[in-house]
């Protein structure tokens, strides 16, 4: 299977209710410590503001970075954003697929080895395992699934894994080491004092446990 993403490091998502700087000094950060995925996750905000921010987003990682919506489908047409990221009460796959076309990406968040198979199997580009570690930036998060998860997911589907919840550079190289292609961290990220260092930290750690 054609691999869309290519090799992905530090996967970024914005949060406005998490960032100290603002979302769009956080992803010029992310971008500068060579980030080269983002997401754009806005839950409380209008159309008009999402459409806004997505534009300078979108103009910020061209040519640096996949560019993906959370959710949001309308705001991606709206952009034309690379690609979308959903999650398991959101909008059915195939027609998600029919409104991107077929060389938009699209993740699905799985918290299992069922829905893993799953989403190999609709044929969808990258799976965000969530959440691995306790996390209190997502007031539905599920239980979290842990290490051994990501082993079991990644022993059983090719497509690229994202790991979800609670990641910090203390349990980072174990999540890596165990499967996963690339880590969220949103609380450890967007509360630093310098975004840009903490984010060329966690790429650092990452490019090391893959050449383990």
């Amino acid at each position: 299977m054609l691999n869309k993403l290519g090799n992905i490091n530090f996967y970024m998502i914005t949060d406005s209710n998490f960032t100290k700087n603002g979302i769009i000094s956080d992803v010029d950060n992310a971008l500068r410590a060579g980030c080269n995925i983002v997401q754009y996750r806005e839950k409380n905000k209008s159309v008009g503001d999402m459409i806004r921010e997505a534009k300078q987003l979108k103009k910020l990682c061209f040519g640096k970075a996949i560019f993906l919506i959370n959710d949001r489908i309308d705001i991606a047409l709206a952009v034309d954003a690379d690609g979308v990221h959903i999650g398991q009460e959101d909008m059915n796959f195939e027609i998600v697929k029919k409104l991107l076309g077929n060389d938009k990406i699209i993740g699905l968040t799985v918290h299992n080895l069922e829905e893993a198979l799953y989403a190999e199997k609709l044929g969808l580009d990258y799976i965000g395992l969530a959440p691995i570690f306790e996390t209190d930036t997502k007031l539905d998060a599920h239980k979290p699934c842990g290490i051994e998860m990501i082993k079991r997911v990644r022993k059983a589907v090719n497509l690229p894994i994202v790991a979800v919840g609670g990641i910090n550079r203390e349990n980072i190289k174990e999540v890596i080491w165990a499967g996963a292609d690339s880590v969220v961290s949103i609380r450890a990220i967007l509360n630093s004092d310098d975004t840009y260092c903490e984010i060329k930290d966690f790429i650092r750690i990452i490019g090391e446990c893959k050449s383990r």
